[in-house]
C-alpha cells in the first residue's frame, strides 16, 4: 500500500459519448486518465480533444490480450490504479440502423436469439468482470480506489416490477437484463470488499442520446453524464452505491436494486 500523490483512473469505452465526458471530468481534476478505446486511432483522437493528462489505451474488453497488455502498461508506467470506470457496453448484435424500438423489440425474452443475447453479455457483463479482476492488483496497491461501472436505471428489478414505470416495457431479455446481471455481479464485488479500501459503485446516466439508443435518449450526452461524473470524483460514497438521475431514482438518487 502506499500513499499515491497522482490520481491514475482508465476509463473503458471512453474516446466517445459518456465515456469521453467522464474522462474529460477527470482530466479536468487532475487525474491521470487512460482513454481506452478498441480503436486507437479514435481513442487518440479522443486525447487530442482533451489533452493535458490524457493518453490513448488499446482496449478491448472481449479480447484478454487487449486487457493484459492494457495492465501492463499502466503497471509499467504507474505500478497502481486509483479508479477504474467501466463504462464500455453495447446495445445489441443484430443489424445496425434499426430504431430503438425496433432492436428492443427484436430483443424480448420469447423470440430473442440467444446468439445475439451471448455477444451482448459478453460485453456487458464477461467482459465487464475481465477488465475489473484484471486491474484489481493495481487498485489494491491505491490506498483510495474506487470501481465506479456504469449501469442503467433499465436493469433494476425493482423498477421494472412497479407497473408506474414509464420505461418498464423497455426492459428487455438482452440489453435490459444484462444490466440486471452487471448489477448483480458488481453487488457481489461490493460485498466481497467491503472490508478493503476499494470501494464498488453502480451509477445510471438515465436516458442519454447515444449510439446506444440510436441517438434517441431524452437527455444530452452532457446532462446524461453528470451523475456518473459525480459518482467518479466521489471519494466518500458508500460502497456498493447504485445511483442516477434525480428523474429515474428516488431519495439521494439511490436506485432501487
Amino acid at each position: 500500500m502506499q500513499n499515491n500523490e497522482n490520481k491514475v483512473a482508465l476509463v473503458s469505452g471512453a474516446n466517445t459519448g459518456v465515456g469521453f465526458q467522464i474522462a474529460k471530468a477527470l482530466v479536468e481534476n487532475g487525474y491521470i486518465v487512460y482513454l481506452g478505446s478498441r480503436d486507437l486511432k479514435k481513442g487518440e483522437a479522443a486525447t487530442e480533444k482533451l489533452g493535458g493528462s490524457a493518453k490513448a489505451i488499446q482496449l478491448d474488453i472481449t479480447n484478454s490480450d487487449s486487457i493484459n497488455s492494457a495492465v501492463k502498461i499502466v503497471e509499467k508506467e504507474h505500478g497502481y490504479l486509483t479508479l477504474l470506470v467501466n463504462n464500455a457496453a453495447i446495445s445489441h448484435a443484430g443489424l445496425s440502423g434499426r430504431t430503438m424500438e425496433e432492436v428492443l423489440g427484436a430483443q424480448r425474452a420469447s423470440i430473442a436469439p440467444l446468439s445475439e443475447l451471448k455477444a451482448v453479455w459478453d460485453t456487458n457483463v464477461f467482459g465487464t468482470l475481465a477488465l475489473t479482476q484484471a486491474f484489481l492488483p493495481l487498485l489494491h496497491k491505491s490506498d483510495n480506489s474506487r470501481i465506479v461501472t456504469v449501469s442503467s436505471a433499465l436493469g433494476s428489478l425493482g423498477n421494472n416490477s412497479n407497473p408506474e414505470n414509464p420505461y418498464r416495457s423497455n426492459f428487455d431479455a438482452v440489453y435490459g437484463a444484462s444490466k440486471t446481471a452487471l448489477n448483480g455481479i458488481f453487488l457481489s464485488l461490493a460485498i466481497e470488499l467491503e472490508d478493503t479500501p476499494i470501494k464498488v459503485h453502480l451509477v445510471s446516466p438515465g436516458f442519454t442520446a447515444t449510439a446506444l439508443n440510436n441517438f434517441q435518449g431524452t437527455d444530452s450526452v452532457e446532462e446524461g453524464s453528470k451523475e456518473p461524473i459525480r459518482v467518479a470524483l466521489a471519494e466518500n460514497l458508500p460502497n456498493g452505491s447504485f445511483t442516477g438521475p434525480a428523474n429515474f431514482s428516488g431519495k439521494d438518487n439511490v436506485l432501487p436494486w
